[in-house]
């Protein structure tokens, strides 16, 4: 069995690699393809959610180190 990855990309979703299941707040499963990378949500914008539909690029979204760096340089 493969393992499981994670990549956090620059300004963008989690990354996921590998073999996963996926649980709704109700403890429903959600589909989840075996064969292909999944691109979660972390902006917090997407009207797809779980799952990342882009809009992290339409807003502007930065990572809590690139939001940082940049409140520092103006500080």
């Amino acid at each position: 069995m493969s393992d499981v990855t994670i990549e956090i990309t620059d300004n963008g979703p989690y990354k996921v690699s590998g073999p996963i299941e996926l649980f709704a707040p109700d403890g429903s499963p959600v589909e989840v393809a075996e064969d292909r990378n999944v691109f979660l949500c972390r902006c917090g914008g997407s009207s797809n959610k779980p799952f990342c539909d882009g809009t992290h690029s339409r807003i502007g979204f930065q990572g809590a180190m690139a939001a940082v760096a940049e409140a520092d340089a103006e500080g």
